[in-house]
């Protein structure tokens, strides 16, 4: 990899970590403003359409969040260069970034709201099982299975939801596995950030 590619890969590694910070503190900020807001019974996208600083700080935190997380995936496309298995991970992984910005772009009740969101939480899991294989295959073998733990973790919270259920809400699953992408970001972006620079 040359300098230049290593320098900017460790820039979407910033962007990777920023991203939990950014998407988190917005999403608590919004609840912390809307005391009606209830983790059983509520969607986190009912922030985005009370009115006032609760939807702009919820809304403009997942599109700030969604374009780090696309800087990030443009960045780590480039981190196992020579693997297509890689390659197509990233890629989904990008598409689930513009499917975050997607859903702060048209809240609830507007017609892209939904398959957007469908889209954001799909999408990860498919992500990981190729990311995952790519890591396996480089010998990478922590974060291959940290991995595949974000990605059998996210599908079995829906899967508890839609089974046991956790409520009549879904902001508990939408959250857990929220933060299963912001883990895998700040793991991969705290990799890279420690490995050493290229002479």
């Amino acid at each position: 990899m040359s300098k230049d590619k290593d320098f900017w890969l460790k820039i979407a590694a910033v962007c990777g970590i920023l991203t939990l910070i950014i998407a988190f503190t917005c999403i608590l900020t919004a609840i912390a403003l809307y005391p009606s807001f209830s983790w059983t019974e509520n969607a986190l996208s009912d922030l985005g359409i009370v009115e006032g600083a609760t939807s702009m700080i919820f809304n403009g935190g997942l599109v700030a969040s969604g374009i780090l997380t696309l800087a990030f995936a443009a960045g780590v496309n480039t981190y196992l260069q020579e693997s297509i298995t890689w390659k197509i991970g990233a890629f989904l992984f990008a598409l689930d970034a513009i499917a975050l910005m997607t859903i702060g772009v048209f809240p609830e009740k507007t017609a892209p709201h939904f398959p957007a969101s469908l889209a954001f939480f799909a999408l990860f899991p498919l992500a990981m099982l190729f990311v995952g294989t790519a890591l396996t295959r480089k010998g990478e073998k922590k974060m291959a299975a940290f991995s595949s733990i974000a990605a059998i973790f996210s599908i079995a919270v829906w899967a508890f939801q839609y089974t046991v259920g956790f409520g009549k809400g879904v902001a508990i699953p939408e959250t857990l596995t929220s933060l299963a992408v912001s883990a895998w970001a700040l793991a991969l972006g705290f990799k890279i950030l420690k490995q050493p620079k290229r002479q």
